[in-house]
């Protein structure tokens, strides 16, 4: 079968094994994968002494074959894959054996994979094969930031440093869902004139003053994933009591932060990945309810797999990027 693989330091499209399903796995014959930032850092995470190892985290496909004690898949089911493993039951933190599909096991930038039952779920219908391949790492992480951590509520003001990404996509449309107001950033104009048009409710330029351009809003919640470059600024926006919840540090990992300007401003900072199946089965939920499309912004052939990950790299994109696998 053919897929995206990284080996001894190389990403290669090549020929890998068809993997058999165990006893409690489901066949998938993936149709579409969509592809995080995640793919991105896989490689440096593995060196360059690893065998070949398939990236991909997201995908939907259709059942082709079930493994013994498997009732309630069968074979011609179309179905999105859950990238969080293991993490059944919603709780403040992940269980020991967490963890995120591609690494260390076989992801799904490939033809097919053998994966157990119950990281399967339903693909909504009403969602086209390259809409679902997204439903996964970036609508979960943001439906737990929102919700779970940041606890939005209708009437609130959500503050989103970065306006293109999957996640923010994601974000934009479940707070406006909800009746929350929503306030992104982004250097680029044309990514801000997006943002508008899928919810939000203003956006500003990254490199403006942010608390001149907020110095009207009540900012209830901030959810970052820039890092360093945005933190503190971040926090110079919030309102006194807020919440600011993190799940990611494209720029620098550390953070200077005056803790006596935090403790008098009474702020909650939370931190969170991902999230459980408990939480994946509400956040379809919630997008299946209000009819939310993901926001695609470019697919491509699984032979220009790493065109595709140039792109993502480069942060052109507004939106999710996908692979078309079959």
């Amino acid at each position: 079968m053919k897929a995206v693989v990284f080996e001894k330091g190389q990403l290669l499209v090549k020929d890998m094994p068809a993997p058999a399903p165990k006893s409690g796995e489901v066949l998938v014959a993936i149709k579409a994968a969509g592809l995080n930032r995640r793919d991105l850092y896989t490689a440096g995470r593995l060196g360059n002494d690893r065998e070949a190892l398939i990236l991909g985290s997201d995908a939907v496909g259709v059942v082709e074959e079930v493994g013994n004690g498997v009732t309630n898949w069968k074979v011609g089911d179309e179905v999105i894959i859950n990238p969080s493993l293991r993490w059944y039951e919603t709780s403040d933190f992940p269980p020991e054996d967490f963890e995120i599909l591609s690494l260390p096991d076989n992801g799904t930038f490939a033809e097919k994979i053998a994966i157990s039952a119950e990281q399967l779920e339903p693909k909504p219908a009403y969602l086209s094969l390259e809409e679902a391949s997204v439903i996964g790492i970036s609508p979960l992480t943001g439906y737990r930031a929102l919700f779970t951590k940041g606890q939005i509520q209708a009437g609130q003001t959500v503050f989103i440093p970065g306006a293109g990404s999957g996640v923010a996509t994601f974000l934009i449309q479940i707070a406006k869902n909800i009746g929350a107001r929503v306030i992104v950033t982004s250097r680029s104009e044309e990514k801000r004139q997006a943002a508008l048009k899928i919810g939000a409710d203003l956006a500003i330029d990254t490199n403006s003053d942010w608390s001149k351009e907020l110095e009207e809003e009540t900012i209830d919640l901030v959810i970052d994933s820039v890092g360093r470059a945005t933190f503190n600024r971040s926090l110079a926006v919030l309102k006194k009591g807020g919440k600011i919840v993190v799940f990611g540090a494209t720029t620098e990992d550390t953070v200077e932060l005056n803790l006596r300007q935090f403790f008098y401003a009474q702020y909650t900072l939370l931190g969170t990945t991902m999230g459980s199946r408990e939480e994946f089965r509400a956040c379809i939920e919630h997008l299946e309810k209000f009819n939310t499309h993901p926001i695609i912004d470019r697919v491509f052939p699984i032979e220009e797999a790493q065109k595709a990950l140039d792109y993502l790299k480069e942060n052109h994109q507004f939106g999710k990027i996908v692979l078309a696998i079959s």
